[in-house]
């Protein structure tokens, strides 16, 4: 199988669709951020805040380069796609998906505290400035996801039931590709 990048904004389901799709296929998942942290022994926001933003995003395109070598599904940051060659490198090596969902539903993930606390950039923020941000920075990456080989609707994955469906149909859609 080739490797299969799910690209998209922070919230659209990439790691529980991510997991949920390695499950339905029987293959391997890696989360991008996951690999960074277990080779630097520290995490995203950490690295990010010490070493700056260059330097994090080095770091990412060349994790990005050994996890494409693996196979399997890979969970992708949100702004991975939109640095370096990154969407250049991933459309090489495997199928990229774009993981799509509305703004609306992208700002109500964001804005559980859960969500909040692992995004360093929007844990400060109110509801109305998630929105904002959301809205500011889709429109922004969305070039970049837009490089995506597939789109793939992840608006249906609040629960156990709608995210074991979602994957199935993701499932079966990358079959006939891969």
């Amino acid at each position: 199988m080739k490797t299969v990048f799910l690209i998209g904004f922070p919230g659209c389901g990439k790691t529980t669709l991510g997991i949920a799709t390695a499950r339905a296929l029987g293959c391997r998942f890696t989360d991008l951020d996951e690999h960074i942290e277990h080779c630097y022994g520290t995490t995203i926001s950490q690295l990010y805040r010490a070493r700056g933003e260059a330097a994090f995003r080095a770091i990412e395109q060349q994790a990005l380069a050994e996890v494409s070598q693996l196979g399997g599904i890979v969970s992708c940051g949100g702004g991975t796609p939109c640095y370096g060659n990154n969407m250049e490198l991933m459309n090489n090596s495997g199928v990229t998906v774009w993981l799509t969902t509305s703004e609306h539903r992208l700002t109500s993930r964001l804005c559980l505290p859960e969500h909040r606390a692992v995004r360093p950039q929007i844990s400060r923020l109110t509801d109305d400035e998630i929105a904002t941000y959301v809205h500011t920075m889709l429109a922004s990456r969305t070039p970049w996801y837009a490089q995506a080989q597939l789109q793939f609707d992840s608006t249906m994955i609040e629960t156990a039931d709608e995210t074991r469906e979602t994957a199935c149909r993701l499932a079966e859609m990358l079959k006939e590709l891969t």
